[in-house]
C-alpha cells in the first residue's frame, strides 16, 4: 500500500512535477513559493522537510529536483487531479475552466477503490479535460511531442494537444474562439511590427491569438509520436 502523505506535502510535490512536465526549465523555491501562494521562507522550510522525508532534492539558491519517490508520489497526485476533473466534465456537467479547483479538493478525500472505479467507469481515459496526460496505476505517463504554439512555423498545420488551466477565463475565451484540444489550426503568421499570432481554423475563419494564449497553448505535428516516462 502507497505511504500516506499529509495534503501539503502531495500540493508540493505535484506543482514541482508539474512545473517541468511540458518546459525544461527547473523549479526554485521562489517559483515554487509563487505558484503555491505562500511565502518563500515557508516553502524553503517546506522544501527541507522533503528533503529529509527522500521526496526532493535541493541546492540552496538552487533547484527543486523531485527524487524517485517525490516522482511516484506526484505522479499518483496528478492521477487523481486529472481523472477527478475529466469524470466532473464527463458524469456532472462542469465546463473544462470549472474542474481544477473542485479536483483540488477532491483529490485528497477519494479512495484508491473509488479512484479506480471512477477510471474504469470513464473507460481508463489517457488524458484529461485540457489535454493534460493521465498517468496510469503503474506510474507510467505518455505525452505527446508538443511544443508551444508560438514556436510553430509559418504555414504549418498543427493539433493543439494541450491547454494550461492555469487561467479559467482564458479557457472560457479560446473555446468561445474555437480553440480547444483537438483543434487543427494552420499557423497564418505574426503581424508585422509585433503584432498578433494569426492562425486559421477549420471552418476558415482566422484568430489573433495574444502572447498569454501563447503561452498556454501546446500543439503537434498531426505525424508526431508519444514517448514515455515512467
Amino acid at each position: 500500500m502507497p505511504t500516506s502523505y499529509p495534503t501539503a506535502v502531495e500540493d508540493y510535490v505535484k506543482v514541482i512535477y508539474s512545473h517541468t512536465e511540458w518546459q525544461d526549465q527547473p523549479i526554485t523555491t521562489s517559483v515554487l513559493a509563487a505558484r503555491l501562494g505562500l511565502a518563500a521562507s515557508s516553502v524553503t522550510e517546506m522544501v527541507k522537510k522533503l528533503a529529509v522525508q527522500g521526496l526532493v532534492e535541493h541546492v540552496p539558491y538552487g533547484a527543486v529536483t523531485l527524487t524517485p519517490d517525490g516522482t511516484a508520489l506526484a505522479l499518483r497526485m496528478l492521477r487523481r487531479h486529472r481523472l477527478i476533473e475529466t469524470w466532473l466534465v464527463q458524469h456532472f456537467g462542469y465546463s473544462w475552466d470549472e474542474v481544477h479547483d473542485e479536483a483540488e479538493i477532491l483529490e485528497h478525500a477519494l479512495s484508491d477503490r473509488l479512484l479506480d472505479a471512477i477510471d474504469e467507469e470513464l473507460g481508463c481515459p489517457v488524458r484529461d479535460p485540457h489535454g493534460d496526460p493521465i498517468p496510469g496505476r503503474d506510474g507510467t505517463i505518455s505525452r505527446p511531442e508538443a511544443a508551444l504554439l508560438g514556436a510553430a512555423s509559418e504555414g504549418s498545420t498543427v493539433t493543439v494537444a494541450r491547454i494550461s488551466d492555469r487561467d479559467p477565463m482564458l479557457l472560457r475565451h479560446l473555446e468561445a474562439e474555437g480553440i480547444t484540444v483537438d483543434t487543427a489550426l494552420v499557423v497564418v503568421g505574426r503581424q508585422p511590427f509585433g503584432g498578433g499570432f494569426i492562425v486559421r481554423l477549420p471552418t476558415g475563419e482566422e484568430r489573433d491569438l495574444g502572447e498569454q494564449a501563447l503561452e498556454s497553448i501546446w500543439a503537434t505535428r498531426q505525424s508526431s509520436q508519444t514517448r514515455e516516462i515512467s
